[in-house]
């Protein structure tokens, strides 16, 4: 079902679904043909402030709900995504154009992050200090209050459950701003949330310019925190927003994830799992594995025979039967990747596989794998969000680790070797928020997702998730 068969609705505030009341509208596209298959609207200054004042509102109830109601809609929310999730993936394919069978898969990773969600929310403890007889001191955990909630199109879905999950359980309201580029996946899974009988002023959708969004909630004083998910340049921009209100952050941001691979590991097993890694969602993923150093001994091998696999690579529609690779997300990311690429070229990479856009008329590139990448070519230093496979070779454990914390993105690594004290050596001296040996999965209900240095701070998921919406109170009492 297309968007154009849907009712023309994106703005959810104060309880009600609104369709922008003649407001300024934004086109949606489908990434794999570039028709129009929708608008969204925008909201409106007084939109803005009425969703503040609701979302103050909200906070006054539901903080005093107590956990078990709480965790009970967040259950719900979670059954209703696993009833409907033919649904909400064909949407997701439509507007984001990633494979039906990856979109299956993000709905319901979010349906499992709202289960471990529903199962903290009664699990919010503080703690009673030891004192004299007749004195007690408490140690409180309390929601922070309303956040301002920033996501990024790439997961439209699961981005949109990291953000209303972990606060809804802490008793905290949200006003969410998901992509322009992703409308009718944020709705529908917010309509999952009110199906299950959430408040409407508890989650509340706006879209708009997103400056002009981002001004108005992070400088009014009912916002007492920022949660976003996107690119570094915008998190700083936001950061700066938010610093004059002192409030509570958590920032998800780009990554630039190494790949280590020794020349003990499982050849075929390794080059199995990162070509299907790298590729999945084009590329288009915070974590997704970008930089591979290769050790010297296997480095020809690893290189041909990822070559190969991606050659082999199905590219086309995400509804389409098949399909492994859909196109980009929208129009700005080929030309981006045509950019990198040529640059690379020019400094005397090698294209192994792909290095061009794609067939037909939507946003197409090739999956691609470049050799021999100099370390100044401008791909090797900025996130390429694509389907860009980067290799290069190294001889000891010392200048892997050296190449993996060159920059200053440390959001998630990959290492594989079948040395155990390599591993251990690994875990600890790589600089990244996440780090996965011998595997590919970063992201898990129950453990925290989040980055060190310029790939921001802050956890989502896992106990973290619910943490980062509490503040600590003390009470002393004689």
């Amino acid at each position: 079902m297309s968007q154009n068969d849907r009712p023309a609705r994106a703005l959810y505030i104060a309880g009600e679904w609104r369709t922008g009341g003649g407001r300024a509208e934004q086109e949606v596209l489908n990434p794999a043909t570039g028709a129009a298959i929708g608008t969204v609207p925008h909201a409106s200054a007084a939109d803005l402030e009425e969703a503040l004042a609701a979302a103050q509102r909200g906070f006054r109830a539901w903080r005093e709900t107590p956990g078990e109601q709480r965790g009970a809609v967040l259950a719900r929310t979670a059954a209703l995504i696993r009833e409907r999730v033919d649904q909400l993936a064909a949407i997701a394919t439509e507007e984001q154009g990633k494979p039906l069978a990856e979109a299956r898969g993000e709905t319901l990773g979010a349906a499992a992050i709202l289960d471990f969600h529903a199962g903290e929310a009664v699990r919010i403890y503080g703690r009673v200090l030891p004192r004299p007889t007749g004195t007690r001191s408490l140690v409180l955990k309390q929601p922070v209050g309303p956040v301002a909630a920033f996501c990024a199109w790439n997961f439209p879905l699961l981005n949109v459950v990291r953000k209303l999950s972990p606060a809804i359980a802490s008793g905290c309201p949200v006003i969410l701003k998901p992509s322009e580029e992703t409308p009718a996946s944020a709705t529908a899974i917010l309509q999952c949330f009110q199906d299950a009988g959430l408040p409407g002023d508890v989650a509340q959708i706006v879209f708009g310019v997103p400056d002009e969004v981002s001004r108005t909630l992070l400088a009014s004083p009912v916002t007492r925190k920022l949660s976003f998910t996107g690119s570094v340049p915008v998190g700083k921009h936001l950061m700066r927003l938010a610093a004059d209100s002192v409030m509570k952050m958590t920032m998800e941001l780009g990554g630039h994830a190494p790949v280590l691979v020794f020349d003990d590991c499982d050849l075929e097993k390794t080059l199995d799992m990162m070509v299907a890694h790298k590729f999945r969602n084009a590329g288009q993923v915070c974590v997704s594995p970008t930089r591979f150093y290769v050790q010297d001994g296997i480095y020809d091998r690893f290189a041909a025979g990822f070559a190969e696999r991606t050659r082999n690579l199905v590219v086309g529609d995400g509804s389409a039967a098949g399909t492994r690779m859909g196109p980009l997300a929208n129009p700005r990311r080929p030309s981006a990747l045509d950019e990198m690429i040529a640059n690379a070229r020019e400094v005397g990479a090698r294209v192994l596989a792909g290095g061009e856009r794609g067939d037909g008329d939507g946003f197409f590139y090739r999956p691609t794998v470049l050799a021999d990448v100099p370390l100044e070519a401008k791909v090797m230093n900025e996130e390429p969000f694509g389907p860009l496979a980067l290799m290069r070779r190294f001889g000891t454990l010392e200048e892997a680790i050296e190449q993996a914390n060159r920059l200053p993105y440390g959001l998630a690594s990959y290492c594989f070797t079948e040395n155990g004290r390599r591993q251990a050596v690994l875990g600890d001296a790589i600089e990244s928020g996440m780090v996965c040996i011998n595997n590919v999965r970063a992201s898990w209900p129950d453990a925290p997702f989040g980055g060190v240095k310029d790939s921001g701070f802050g956890s989502e998921d896992g106990p973290e998730g619910i943490e980062a919406h509490m503040i600590t109170k003390t009470v002393h009492i004689s």
